[in-house]
């Protein structure tokens, strides 16, 4: 009896960590699979990391369209939708997304974001967790809607602020528990469970 896995695309811009351990955990009784890596960044560490994993890579890079968005995601949507999948998962994908493409894939998109959301939206989050005197940061895994880093909390997990922190160390000791946290609802989610996980 052969298993019919979920797919999974994968979106980045950069080196690819969080997306590493997406795939490394889409293997055994996982009810998915890894179908795409996709960039935007042509030369994006994650794409040969991808590649050297077996998983099929794209790129479409957002500086060929001159700033026009809607033409970009037309070409980014092309792209995703050959290989059909079931899920999208953004994993350091450094674009801002219209409407327009959250509509195309609602209910099937997942991004993961460096704070404790609601807090800190957008940018420089373990710098502005940092100097509002914040107890603990971490990172959440959230739907994407069209509101920016706004759609429902579908987990978190936590890392306490120490006194000499400094964004980047926070960051490096964030990034373990996004490792650990975005495989734990990924691996729900494909299956309808939006049960919350906090780690």
């Amino acid at each position: 009896m052969s298993v019919t896995h979920k797919k999974v695309a994968i979106l980045i811009s950069g080196g690819g960590s969080n997306m590493v351990s997406l795939a490394k955990s889409m293997v055994g009784d996982h009810p998915a699979r890894p179908c795409l890596v996709l960039s935007n960044v042509p030369g994006a560490g994650g794409l040969n990391k991808a590649a050297d994993m077996g998983i099929a890579t794209a790129v479409v890079d957002h500086k060929d369209f001159k700033g026009d968005r809607e033409a970009f995601e037309e070409a980014l949507i092309s792209a995703i939708d050959a290989y059909a999948p079931d899920v999208i998962a953004l994993a350091g994908f450094m674009r801002i997304l219209t409407p327009r493409f959250i509509t195309h894939y609602a209910g099937r998109m997942l991004n993961i974001h460096p704070s404790l959301l609601p807090k800190y939206k957008g940018l420089h989050t373990h710098q502005r967790a940092i100097e509002a005197g914040d107890a603990e940061a971490g990172c959440s895994v959230h739907e994407v809607t069209a509101e920016l880093d706004g759609g429902p909390i579908l987990g978190q997990a936590r890392v306490p602020i120490l006194p000499d922190d400094t964004a980047d160390t926070l960051a490096a000791r964030v990034l373990p528990r996004e490792h650990a946290l975005y495989p734990a609802v990924l691996r729900r989610f494909v299956v309808g469970d939006i049960t919350r996980v906090d780690l």
